[in-house]
């Protein structure tokens, strides 16, 4: 029996084998998203002098990841919009209100990824539908993914992702003060998520 034949006999004979002989492949996890190491800042133009900023204090969501199949990976989170602070009481009641996010009647600004593409080692993006003050667009961010291990204090799955993307305020409604605030708002994402056991 020639060389060639018998690494196709081998070959035929592994892949009907039962799963338990197969080799191990990694299976997806589901990450919960970890506000308390996790954070959304956003940077707004104002008169062209400095970058108002911005953060979000409330927001939750989940992830399912697999470092060998990234391109599966799911997302969904959601921020409270009455949670958006920019360190000033009256001009976060101002942002609250119809010409801004309308949180009354959108409480939440929710994000589900739809498209995931691996660029690098550790680079990506993730395209997904941004909902914000009821109109949903678009969105890309510019993804690097920092990591995956165990907590040495818990032992518990961690990991943990940086994004950043520029969208326009416009696209969503959001005309208000457009030139003297700016129209561009630079968003940055740290995600630490915990894997569910």
């Amino acid at each position: 029996m020639n060389h060639k034949l018998k690494t196709a006999l081998l070959a035929a004979a592994l892949a009907s084998a039962p799963i338990g002989l197969q080799a191990a492949r990694a299976q997806p996890i589901t990450f919960d998203i970890d506000p308390v190491h996790s954070g959304i800042v956003f940077f707004i133009n104002h008169l062209g002098f400095s970058n108002v900023i911005g953060v979000a204090r409330e927001f939750s969501g989940e992830f399912t990841f697999d470092k060998d199949a990234p391109e599966d990976s799911k997302l969904q989170a959601k921020v409270k919009v009455s949670s958006i602070s920019t360190n000033n009481a009256q001009r976060d009641g101002d942002i609250q209100g119809a010409d801004w996010f309308n949180a009354t009647e959108f409480p939440e600004i929710t994000f589900v990824g739809t498209k995931f593409t691996k660029s690098g080692d550790k680079q990506g993006s993730i395209t997904g539908d941004l909902t914000i003050a009821g109109v949903t667009q678009p969105v890309t961010l510019d993804v690097t993914f920092n990591g995956q291990g165990k907590n040495p204090w818990d032992g518990s799955l961690e990991a943990g992702f940086s994004a950043t993307t520029t969208l326009k305020r416009s696209d969503f409604g959001m005309t208000a003060n457009i030139p003297m605030i700016g129209d561009e708002v630079t968003l940055r994402i740290e995600t630490e998520g915990r894997g569910r056991t």
